[in-house]
């Protein structure tokens, strides 16, 4: 079974010329429909990393309000007797 046959053929073209005449009238087509759905594949893409980032600040505050705890408690306490 043959995909491309050898030389040029009436039907390859008819396929060609077609694909030529019409490629101006498809593609702003074609392009007013992908482009709002690429518009909001990035406007969720900076939702979810503005989402991120502020996740991430608040577990280091977390993780530095802890730490700052641990510090304080461990100075604070008298020096274990052996």
């Amino acid at each position: 079974m043959k995909f491309v046959p050898k030389g040029l053929t009436v039907g390859n073209v008819a396929i060609g010329v077609g694909i030529v005449l019409l490629a101006p009238i498809v593609l702003p087509v074609i392009g007013s429909i992908v482009k709002p759905v690429v518009k909001a594949a990035i406007k969720g893409s900076l939702v979810a990393y503005e989402g991120v980032r502020v996740a991430f600040a608040e577990a280091r505050e977390s993780l530095e309000d802890l730490t700052a705890e641990a510090k304080s408690e461990i100075a604070g306490e008298p020096a274990a007797e052996e």
